[in-house]
């Protein structure tokens, strides 16, 4: 007899992304990725060893961030652009 696990699909065992499949989850770049990563607005990563890995919730919190009904809603929260200056900018925290 072996011993195997019974996996629930309906409540399958947490796995994380690596920047390469985060990337393609969200619709962007892998570059883009690490860019938004390195100048801090990205979406939350964790750091195993010397592996970056996401965790597909806070990829999705990180996106609703983003999400808008029209052009015309007001820009409360948006994801600010994958630039050095982003992070730091008054403009780009929302603090107009």
């Amino acid at each position: 007899m072996t011993d195997k696990k019974i996996i629930d699909p309906k409540n399958p065992p947490q796995r994380f992304l690596s920047t390469k499949e985060a990337a393609f989850i969200v619709g962007i770049c892998k570059r883009t990725l690490e860019k938004h990563r390195t100048y801090g607005t990205g979406p939350k990563y964790r750091k195993v060893g010397g592996r970056i890995l996401y965790d597909i919730d806070d990829l999705r919190a990180w996106t609703e961030i983003g999400a808008r009904v029209s052009t015309t809603d007001p820009i409360d929260n948006f994801i600010r652009p994958a630039k050095r200056h982003a992070a730091l900018a008054p403009r780009y925290a929302g603090k107009n």
